[in-house]
């Protein structure tokens, strides 16, 4: 759902396309100034990770903040390509136009060095910034909201600590009147609901730790839950899958064509912890949420996570279309030619290097942009930041037109057992335009180049 907001003073923003934060800048509980880390050589990686040694003031709670901030996959909307770490400005495309993520580094006058842990708890608990202002729900404050007031205080104190960056994002790009954010104060009103997490006393503590984290820091569902016009989660349609920023969050249930149904607990598991299982492997933003995020997690909040995710209910069945004899034929032929060397002829793909390709949850989506959006731009599994490796998917936007696209597609949702509806070509193009990639084939099938 993505995943970014910003107030109108208090510069704290987030995405909800996958997760986020904001706080300040002194060791909370003590009132200490913590120890600068060396602003030179931080990395995301580097912050996520780094020890905090015994004798630096809070130390206990710091170290609580800096894994939380894993587990909320901050990092990956409060790090711009090129810029400091949770220093912001990362363009997040919405239906309604373009927010920038904040800076949440501890500077005070850029960043967000000033606020205080009540100013901070009211952010995350209803969506209101240090100055009053209403937050923009694209920041997940929906989920936030079940964060107990200990975690926030210590996601606060955490990123109090982080090196200060002097640095304005950009403005936002929305049309008015959705620029006013008095209008936000509606939104809340129809659809915040909810309060802090309540634990299930006829499920096991694993469970209930799974349902704390997917449901609240981890903010699953604001990427993974369709929505509706005024971009709230459709009712009813909770992990269906949801489409964002030109890709698919896949569906999360337990229906075995499209979501978690076929996977098991253990290879949830491993995919969440290294970003690969025998049944996928994870590109986009689900690489980010792997790097930052889900592969820092203990093995015992990771399984707990897969635990919870596994008793989701199965959403509906999807209608089947057969789809046209002429399009699965050209479709056969050019899976041939450029994808049967990695996924091999009959689809079974190459243990955790290429993915099989039968019984594809991905495959089945009822919205094919995450497989659209895989051939025409690749992709590789990992952060955006990682090098690439000859194991990354390459992008054909350059070798294939829409419709030969549309084609392969099509053949793709509708072998090996995968059953969903055929792609036209307008799609393929209309993704293409939104991704500004170009094709060197003039017409399908013709040979020419220009």
């Amino acid at each position: 759902m993505t995943r970014a907001f910003t107030p109108l003073a208090g510069r704290l923003a987030t995405t909800g396309i996958a997760g986020l934060f904001a706080l300040t800048g002194v060791a909370f509980g003590q009132g200490l100034p913590l120890p600068a880390h060396p602003s030179t050589a931080v990395t995301p990686s580097s912050l996520l990770t780094q020890a905090i040694p015994d004798g630096t003031p809070n130390a206990t709670q710091l170290r609580r903040g800096q894994y939380l901030v894993a587990v909320g996959d901050c990092m990956s909307c409060h790090a711009r390509p090129g810029g400091e770490p949770l220093a912001g400005g990362l363009g997040l495309n919405t239906p309604f136009g373009t927010i920038y993520s904040s800076n949440i580094t501890s500077d005070k006058e850029t960043g967000i060095g000033a606020w205080r842990s009540d100013q901070f708890y009211r952010a995350m608990h209803d969506g209101i910034g240090a100055y009053g202002e209403n937050l923009y729900p694209a920041f997940p404050y929906p989920w936030f909201r079940k964060v107990s007031r200990e975690d926030t205080d210590a996601l606060l104190a955490f990123l109090q600590s982080t090196p200060p960056v002097h640095y304005d994002p950009p403005r936002n790009k929305l049309p008015f009147p959705l620029d006013i954010r008095f209008a936000v104060k509606g939104w809340n009103l129809l659809f915040l609901h909810g309060d802090a997490f309540q634990p299930d006393p006829s499920q096991s503590a694993e469970w209930n730790r799974g349902a704390y984290i997917v449901n609240g820091l981890g903010h699953c569902g604001a990427c993974h839950t369709p929505k509706n016009a005024l971009g709230a989660d459709r009712a009813g349609q909770d992990f269906q899958g949801g489409k964002l920023d030109n890709w698919l969050a896949p569906d999360l249930t337990g229906n075995k064509r499209t979501g978690l149904g076929n996977w098991s607990v253990d290879e949830l598991v491993e995919f969440l912890r290294s970003g690969r299982s025998a049944h996928a492997g994870a590109g986009g933003s689900m690489g980010e949420v792997v790097g930052y995020s889900t592969s820092l997690m203990s093995q015992a909040d990771v399984h707990a996570v897969a635990v919870y995710l596994k008793t989701l209910p199965a959403s509906p069945a999807a209608a089947t279309v057969s789809p046209d004899a002429g399009a699965m034929r050209r479709g056969a032929a050019i899976y041939a030619d450029v994808c049967a060397a990695c996924h091999l002829q009959n689809g079974v793909g190459q243990s955790r290097l290429f993915p099989p390709l039968g019984n594809d949850a991905m495959l089945q989506q009822s919205d094919a942009t995450g497989l659209l959006h895989l051939i025409l731009a690749g992709g590789r599994v990992g952060t955006s930041t990682d090098a690439p490796t000859p194991l990354a998917m390459p992008s054909f936007a350059w070798k294939l037109s829409d419709a030969e696209i549309a084609d392969v597609a099509t053949y793709l949702r509708n072998s090996w057992g995968n059953q969903a509806a055929p792609v036209v070509a307008a799609e393929v193009a209309e993704l293409r335009d939104k991704l500004g990639l170009q094709s060197l084939r003039l017409t399908p099938n013709s040979g020419d180049r220009p």
